[in-house]
């Protein structure tokens, strides 16, 4: 009987956890807006893309005693917002943004300001379609107005 190969058990290893990193979820242009002393709420933004079909189903921050995925949207006339409990639809391979007047993350009950120039932490769990929850972790800017797109490169501007 032959002894396995190291160099192939290390190759596996490692395709293994390339598919994993692979199958993350990428989260970009992230920030939350800043806070005044006694808000007790804010939101956070983000573009999100999913490499299969997700849905983002929970958000936790230790900055906050309550967060949830929320949308904003008209009806007759009048912007409501509201909770989204069972969470949030990610098509595979789109990018769902999380911005002001639209889809967001709520977080409420702010144990403390905001502030300008600092950072919060987030744990977005996300559930496939198979059922299989998973979590990320996230870091994002706080500023007080959202953050300007750089411009394009020249090689990148069309005429």
């Amino acid at each position: 009987m032959k002894t396995p190969n190291k160099n192939a058990a290390c190759l596996l290893a490692g395709l293994i956890a390339m598919g994993a990193a692979w199958a993350q979820v990428k989260v970009e242009d992230g920030w939350a807006r800043a806070t005044v002393q006694g808000q007790k709420a804010t939101g956070a933004f983000m573009k999100i893309t999913a490499p299969q079909t997700t849905r983002l189903v929970s958000v936790v921050t230790p900055v906050a005693g309550v967060a949830e995925i929320h949308e904003m949207k008209m009806d007759n006339g009048v912007m409501k917002m509201r909770a989204l409990p069972e969470g949030l639809d990610l098509p595979a391979n789109k990018s769902v943004e999380l911005k002001p007047g639209s889809y967001h993350l709520m977080l409420m009950d702010l144990k403390a300001p905001l502030m300008k120039d600092s950072s919060v932490a987030l744990t977005l769990t996300f559930k496939d379609a198979k059922g299989v929850e998973t979590k990320q972790q996230v870091t994002l800017p706080v500023t007080s107005t959202m953050p300007a797109k750089p411009m394009p490169s020249h090689s990148e501007h069309k005429h």
